[in-house]
């Protein structure tokens, strides 16, 4: 399988990683850490201006259409310098918006978020041992004069609700899981902020009856949908990261000499960068065939969770292993806060929990490669 990228995609790799490489020096990433939405806002007018924002929405509401391999493209070069924007969340609810919406929701959110100028939060993750494909949040249909639905539950660590207009919610309906949009500010509606491993600012989301549209049918699939393509973009986004630490290690280890001699001869040490070298490759080829499997028409709902599944499990697992060996590699400076690798570590253990973690991931592909035996 050839998961080469073409000359679209290769100009959205080079573009966003001169943009992210130029705008994410130690000391702009550690400004904004200390800010109050710590949110890189001109960095995310700047990825707008280049047409980055939009590259994997639909031509249609003013974007590339490069759809999923779009974003992961994307994903993986912020992942490289840890630029803190709130990519993957927003993305991926507008992807779902732009699959599943109908024109009038379309128009509302997706051309102003190509321009940079709104934002979409993702919440799909609840308190507890929740799994995401069965919500606990409930929306129960409204009276005829009202928006047509009405949510109330909590949702946990929404990334990204700075600066959020709407906030796309994962819901049971009673007769199957659909996503709703809702206003972020709406009656009903209520935050309490958290600050996450990679130091984000993510919102615990409250729901008190808060007026709810529907984005496509509920039941046919759209919670499932989302869930999929966020388990992809997370492994893009890890993919990133990962690659950006294994970067770092190196450097240090060509300049950092012990008895004479450079660090990385050391066969020890080159041992752990080999690890790391095939688990980052694992992640790439599993992310992409996850990506590839999603595209394809003819590929059954089993085939594309489970590829999903094994992409976010090599994230969760071998994505957090990678920034564990690059941080014990750099010795003591790597237990340094404000050494630039140790973002590196804070996003990959951040990714490796979101979703469930790489156990919860297992446990579901074991459910699902098991589904054919139970259905003969």
């Amino acid at each position: 399988m050839d998961f080469s990228l073409g000359e679209e995609l290769e100009a959205v790799r080079d573009l966003a990683r001169e943009i992210f490489t130029d705008r994410t020096s130690p000391e702009r990433l550690r400004a904004v850490e200390t800010s109050r939405s710590r949110v890189d806002e001109r960095l995310w007018t700047d990825l707008a201006d280049a047409g980055l924002i939009g590259a994997a929405l639909p031509e249609g509401v003013g974007g590339a259409g490069l759809g999923p391999a779009g974003l992961c493209v994307l994903l993986e070069e912020q992942g490289r310098s840890v630029a803190p924007v709130p990519l993957w969340s927003t993305l991926v609810g507008a992807l779902a918006v732009a699959a599943h919406g109908d024109a009038r929701t379309r128009a509302l959110l997706l051309p102003p978020l190509v321009a940079g100028t709104a934002r979409l939060a993702l919440a799909l993750e609840e308190f507890g041992p929740a799994d995401p494909l069965t919500p606990r949040t409930v929306a129960a249909p409204a009276p005829a004069d009202a928006a047509p639905w009405r949510l109330t539950g909590h949702k946990a660590a929404v990334p990204g609700p700075t600066g959020a207009s709407h906030v796309l919610v994962s819901a049971d309906t009673g007769a199957g899981t659909g996503l709703f949009l809702v206003a972020a500010d709406a009656a009903g509606v209520s935050w309490e902020h958290a600050e996450t491993t990679d130091r984000d600012l993510s919102g615990h989301l409250t729901l008190d009856a808060a007026p709810a549209e529907a984005v496509g049918a509920p039941g046919q699939g759209t919670v499932e949908w989302a869930v999929r393509l966020a388990r992809i973009a997370l492994a893009a986004l890890q993919l990133g990261v990962n690659e950006g630490a294994l970067s770092h290690a190196a450097d240090h280890l060509r300049e950092r000499r012990q008895f004479g001699r450079p660090l990385a001869t050391f066969q020890a040490v080159q041992h752990q960068l080999a690890d790391c070298y095939i688990d980052i490759d694992a992640l790439r080829v599993t992310m992409w065939h996850a990506v590839d499997a999603l595209s394809d028409s003819e590929a059954t709902e089993g085939e594309q969770e489970s590829a999903a599944l094994v992409a976010n499990w090599w994230a969760s697992e071998a994505g957090l292993t990678t920034v564990h060996r690059v941080q014990h590699l750099h010795g003591g400076i790597g237990v340094d806060t404000d050494y630039p690798v140790h973002r590196h570590f804070l996003w990959g253990r951040q990714i490796s929990s979101t979703l469930g973690g790489a156990r919860a991931q297992l446990s579901r592909l074991g459910d699902v490669l098991a589904e054919p035996a139970v259905a003969s």
